[in-house]
């Protein structure tokens, strides 16, 4: 049986690393949702254009998105991995991500990607709307504090200037955003694991992750 695992969460939970690792312990493909609206939130920016949802909606017509098997991401043709991570593409991501034309788009994508199966997708509405017949549904969080800091010193490690109470407010601030949002908001599905990261390494995170994929 090809399994599909869903793994949601709010900013800064670590979801993208730890799900990564655990594809890779699986053998399972590994698909980062938000660096696809990074993507967009990328295109927009480089458009020079003021950003409004006109401008998102028609730069999302005719783009192309792919993720490898190593989860280098390509924007229409062009590797974007490492400009997709920067605070400005981060803060432009939640704008696009609220658009429904663009959600509608990426959702159909991200379906196909999954139909394969033996994948770990990981989001903010993988469980409750793109994947809801998932095999395993995990809401992985952590206090804003902490989410904050590992926010912080992976802007650090990558030689963006960071300040840590501006990243704590931003995060806050991403987290209404995601959950007040009209179109698929940022929320717990009712059958999904809730795994609080607050005080677990990444390794205790993916043991438990791959127990209870274990299990379906």
């Amino acid at each position: 049986m090809k399994k599909i695992i869903a793994v949601d969460g709010p900013a800064g939970a670590g979801k993208s690393t730890v799900s990564k690792i655990c594809a890779a312990k699986l053998g399972y493909t590994y698909i980062d949702t938000g660096a696809m609206y990074r993507a967009v939130a990328l295109k927009v920016l480089q458009s020079g254009k003021p950003v409004d949802d006109s401008l998102i909606v028609d730069v999302t017509r005719d783009i192309r998105i792919e993720l490898d098997e190593s989860a280098r991401v390509f924007l229409d043709g062009r590797e974007v991995t490492t400009q997709i991570r920067t605070p400005e593409v981060s803060r432009a991501a939640s704008l696009v991500a609220k658009v429904g034309y663009v959600r509608q788009k990426l959702t159909e994508l991200q379906r196909q990607m999954a139909s394969r199966g033996n994948v770990i997708m990981d989001g903010r509405d993988i469980g409750t709307q793109v994947l809801p017949n998932a095999d395993l549904k995990i809401f992985l969080t952590a206090t804003v504090a902490e989410r904050a800091r590992r926010r912080f010193d992976e802007l650090k490690a990558k030689g963006h200037a960071a300040d840590l109470a501006q990243i704590e407010t931003e995060i806050t601030l991403r987290d209404k955003q995601d959950s007040e949002r009209e179109i698929a908001p940022l929320a717990q599905a009712e059958d999904a694991i809730l795994l609080d990261t607050t005080r677990l390494t990444i390794d205790e995170v993916v043991a438990e992750i791959l127990r209870l994929a274990g299990k379906v």
